[in-house]
């Protein structure tokens, strides 16, 4: 997918210019990961970065990320990118987790590299300003300590690709 379209769709389903410019922030970032392209492929890290926030048009909740998956398959968009926006949310959600905050139980912890990036770039993003892990970590403190530790392994792990 290309830009435009990715904006169009963000545009079509009601997305603000701050969540747009958001999403573009996340993609920059999220393509310094991807230099190598025998691991990671780029076009889907550009395409998922750009959409991960698509369900933001309908909800500001943790259920964004739910509703954004649904209207990337309502779209017609191939699987791996509902997979990658389904599963942004901080270093993802166990199916318990999902059922404690009031989601559909189902499991959501980012599993493909493409997935992990787009993840863990968000994090760095807070609007449009990119921030550090230890930064993203002070703000997450109301978080359980089992998914601050998560979020740090997956800075970990993905700052590796670069």
């Amino acid at each position: 997918m290309h830009e435009e379209d990715c904006i169009a769709l963000l545009v079509r389903a009601g997305c603000s210019e701050d969540v747009i410019a958001h999403c573009r922030v996340v993609r920059d970032l999220a393509l310094t990961y991807t230099s190598d392209p025998m691991i990671i492929d780029r076009d889907l890290v550009e395409a998922g970065a750009l959409l991960h926030d698509i369900g933001r048009g309908v909800t500001h909740d943790l259920r964004h990320a739910e509703v954004g998956a649904e209207l990337c398959r309502s779209f017609g968009l191939d699987e791996a990118i509902a997979a990658i926006v389904e599963r942004h949310i901080g270093a993802g959600l166990t199916a318990d987790e999902c059922s404690l905050l009031g989601l559909t139980p189902r499991d959501r912890m980012p599993r493909t590299p493409e997935e992990k990036i787009v993840a863990h770039a968000d994090n760095l993003v807070k609007g449009t300003r990119i921030i550090t892990i230890e930064e993203r970590l002070a703000r997450s403190i109301a978080l359980p300590r089992r998914q601050r530790e998560r979020m740090y392994r997956l800075a970990l792990e993905v700052e590796a690709f670069r």
